[in-house]
């Protein structure tokens, strides 16, 4: 089990999933894992997670999977291999509902781990089912950790998109912003996509730039964390600014403010009074604070 600075251990991560990729690569080890009476079916609800009595994942048998579905191994937990299911009647991508975050409130972070490796597998599967290189219709292989082209013979992998995101620091305070999206009163980290040709900390400083009108004159990376929705790995980071003066880009935020140390105790302390609701504690943003709460106590 890794083990996590301070015991802050990030949402989706902590798995103790063995991912056996080996066994994806070899055709008897994985019908071996497929017809064992103890493989078990991650059980959903759509592409959201149904919970058993005690407020984990469900698993099921694999004979209750759909036989039109295409079925990836993700190892093997507890001694027993462990598959999810690529159905057909699934929507080209899957979207956010509402009920998903009430969940996530609910989970462990090691249980919302391995349920985020399903989760944006499935995804990308239903997204990718024709070659990038020559239109044909592609098929599973690796146990459902790649779909290879039988036309051209192009292999195509599950992507992650690398996201910074970011807690700009000044005398003490850090910048906070909120997009249209969220919950009233709810503010956090600064995010946003690395680019192609950019370093982590490259990235930091154009987004502060971009969203904020910041200059940077030094990064400092923290933490990582998985954020299925759809396949992103967030990589959490401090930065050092020359001023506080913000030029807003309102096209990405509906705000952003300065808050100090003891607003931000408040906030995560849960204060009916505190200046703004933080991020909730799956997400990066929120051991992001936790970070910052103990570097300055």
């Amino acid at each position: 089990m890794m083990l996590w600075q301070d015991g802050h251990q990030p949402g989706f991560t902590g798995s103790a999933l063995d991912r056996e990729d080996l066994i994806r690569t070899d055709p008897d080890r994985l019908a071996a894992m497929t017809s064992s009476l103890s493989a078990r079916l991650l059980a959903l609800d759509g592409i959201d997670p149904v919970l058993d009595d005690r407020g984990m994942l469900g698993w099921k048998s694999l004979a209750e999977a759909d036989p039109d579905s295409e079925l990836i191994f993700l190892g093997v937990l507890d001694g027993r291999p462990r598959f999810t299911e690529v159905r057909p009647d699934l929507p080209e991508g899957a979207t956010r509902s509402m009920a998903i975050f009430r969940v996530l409130d609910l989970l462990p972070p090691e249980e919302a781990s391995t349920y985020a490796a399903a989760r944006s597998l499935i995804d990308w599967h239903v997204r990718h089912g024709f070659c990038a290189k020559c239109g044909t219709a592609t098929a599973i292989f690796r146990g459902g950790w790649g779909r290879n082209c039988g036309a051209c013979g192009a292999e195509h992998f599950p992507r992650v998109d690398p996201v910074v995101i970011m807690l700009a620091e000044y005398e003490g305070r850090v910048l906070v912003g909120r997009q249209p999206r969220y919950p009233p009163r709810r503010y956090s980290a600064l995010a946003g996509f690395l680019e192609p040709g950019e370093s982590i900390e490259e990235a930091v400083a154009r987004e502060l730039h971009e969203e904020a009108g910041m200059k940077t004159w030094s990064v400092r990376y923290i933490v990582s964390q998985p954020w299925p929705f759809p396949s992103s790995l967030m990589m959490a980071c401090i930065a050092r600014v020359e001023d506080d003066a913000l030029t807003i880009d309102y096209t990405e935020l509906e705000d952003a403010i300065w808050v100090t140390r003891d607003e931000v105790v408040a906030s995560m302390n849960g204060d009916p009074d505190a200046r703004f609701l933080p991020p909730p504690p799956y997400a990066i943003a929120h051991t992001l604070f936790r970070r910052w709460l103990d570097e300055t106590g």
